[in-house]
């Protein structure tokens, strides 16, 4: 699983005080990079969960906006884990979730090149002959 975000996203969206704020378990005042990988490695696979449905994965080009939701996804988890939630945080994660369940739901989409998306809905088609097998006067008389 190839991860949207690394530790320097997180502090670059959210700030440093807040990221040591939602990852430091044991009080020393510092970034605490396990809890930062595991948050990141959740929310990685949480988004996967939702693309999945939709996507050959992983992704040949990351959107920035799964950058984004990935960032607010791991905050909300590190800041639930130590008990540092504000009806922000969850609202953030919130809009993500209902962001990614559309996505899923086929309702919007990624804004990829069509050859990053699979949609399970529609057959795909391939063309390895240059010769057209139908046309209008292939098909003269018959409609």
């Amino acid at each position: 699983m190839t991860a949207y975000i690394v530790q320097a996203d997180l502090e670059e969206r959210f700030g440093v005080d807040a990221i040591v704020v939602a990852s430091d378990r044991n009080g020393t005042g510092a970034v605490d990079t396990s809890i930062i990988t595991n948050a990141i490695i959740d929310a990685t696979a949480e988004i996967d969960s939702y693309l999945t449905q939709r996507y050959d994965l992983p992704l040949v080009t990351v959107p920035t906006i799964l950058s984004r939701l990935c960032c607010d996804i791991a905050y909300y988890r590190m800041s639930s884990d130590i008990g540092t939630l504000t009806d922000e945080k969850r609202r953030r994660y919130d809009d993500a979730i209902k962001w990614l369940t559309a996505v899923a739901k086929e309702t919007i989409g990624l804004g990829l090149e069509n050859d990053d998306a699979v949609s399970l809905d529609v057959p795909q088609v391939s063309s390895d002959n240059e010769e057209r097998q139908f046309s209008r006067t292939k098909l003269d008389g018959l409609i």
